[in-house]
């Protein structure tokens, strides 16, 4: 499995960006799906993830209410729209793959198993 994020760039604060994740060499469904940030220095962390259906949306309290994810299982494409960007929002934003298993959490790094390259996001002040 290969996940592919595009959709970063430079943006104002207050403003808006739409990320993408293409999930390819296995079909999307089968996977749930995070979004993961890291800031430079810091520790990478959870931001948003989505059941394998799309029923279930999760965040972390930092975005909630901001940003939003979704996902289109034709176009093996999951999507993260981000409103009311901040500087503190600024990072690497990285897609990752969850297999279904027991005791899946959607902040838990550990139950990813498929990770992404990951795309720049900059909110300038």
């Amino acid at each position: 499995v290969q996940l592919q994020a595009s959709g970063g760039g430079l943006v104002q604060a207050g403003g808006s960006l739409e990320l993408s994740c293409v999930v390819s060499g296995r079909t999307s469904s089968d996977y749930a799906v995070g979004w993961f940030r890291q800031a430079p220095g810091k520790e990478r962390e959870y931001v948003a993830a989505i059941s394998r259906t799309g029923l279930s949306e999760y965040y972390d309290n930092s975005v909630k209410g901001r940003f939003t994810i979704s996902r289109d299982n034709a176009e093996n494409t999951v999507y993260l729209q981000m409103n009311s960007l901040k500087p503190e929002d600024t990072a690497v934003y990285i897609c990752a793959a969850s297999e279904p298993q027991a005791g899946w959490t959607p902040a838990d790094l550990n139950k990813y198993g498929y990770w992404g390259r990951g795309t720049l996001v900059t909110v300038s002040s």
